[in-house]
């Protein structure tokens, strides 16, 4: 096991695949083990470490599962694997990080992907696992991307960035914003929009209008209030996007799930 930095938690590694048997974790989850493997007496404790029996570990989750009603096999590392696979996807963590994390030898890449280095892969992995580990911002729809472009005028700048899934955001924020954030071509970095920004339009034409960010996808939830509506809208790549409506605008577009917006 090694345990450094923002953390990589590994076991042995088999010759010719350098990302089985390793799993990213957040920073703080690293001080909390690093913590626990330099008190002495959990040391003591520990005996040989974790050099343990791999079927012995596997009998294991078997006998939890088997304790909380489920299945055994529902309590096999492989299931808990393909379970955070589908956590992360529905936190908004670009497909292809999902795959890069989980050690697949050959993920289902996009076009854009190119664009991006195995360091860029390793940072968006990081700056996603640290946003999990302490979320501060209220906003639910984030987009990792690459800053594509930087057109600076007299009071604000237009930023336009490229993410995983190969989609073109556009943003304008202010110079002060700009230099305070030290934005620069190339960087990485999360555009976040919160959800009363977001407008649906139903159906599969795009509507003739100014908005220069404009996805298709297809509606996955509908959630209704007295006063206002959460859609949550599934775009190609994977990406979430969730919009608060009211109530009587998601009864004019008739929304259900599985409609095209």
């Amino acid at each position: 096991m090694r345990i450094g930095g923002w953390s990589l938690f590994a076991g042995q590694i088999p010759t010719g695949h350098p990302d089985r048997g390793r799993c990213q974790i957040s920073e703080p989850l690293s001080r909390e083990i690093q913590a626990a493997l330099s008190d002495p007496s959990f040391r003591e404790a520990m005996g040989n470490g974790l050099r343990v029996d791999p079927g012995f570990v596997r009998r294991k989750f078997y006998e939890r599962a088997a304790a909380c009603g489920f299945p055994k096999e529902a309590g096999g590392p492989e299931m808990l694997r393909k379970a955070r696979a589908v956590e992360l996807i529905q936190g908004n963590m670009p497909l292809p990080a999902v795959q890069k994390l989980l050690g697949h030898s050959t993920p289902n890449l996009t076009s854009s992907y190119v664009s991006f280095s195995e360091d860029d892969m390793q940072q968006v992995i990081r700056l996603f696992m640290e946003r999990e580990a302490s979320q501060k911002t209220s906003a639910r729809n984030s987009f990792f991307g690459k800053i594509e472009s930087i057109r600076k005028g007299d009071i604000q700048t237009r930023v336009v960035l490229t993410t995983i899934g190969g989609y073109s955001i556009t943003t304008v924020i202010t110079n002060d914003s700009l230099e305070r954030l030290g934005l620069k071509q190339g960087r990485l970095i999360t555009a976040e929009v919160k959800t009363p920004w977001v407008i649906l339009h139903s159906g599969q034409d795009e509507p003739p209008c100014s908005a220069e960010n404009r996805f298709k996808g297809v509606v996955e939830r509908v959630r209704k209030g007295r006063v206002n509506t959460e859609c949550t809208v599934r775009i190609a790549d994977g990406t979430a996007i969730c919009a608060i409506v009211s109530t009587e605008g998601a009864g004019r577009l008739k929304m259900d799930r599985g409609d095209r917006v």
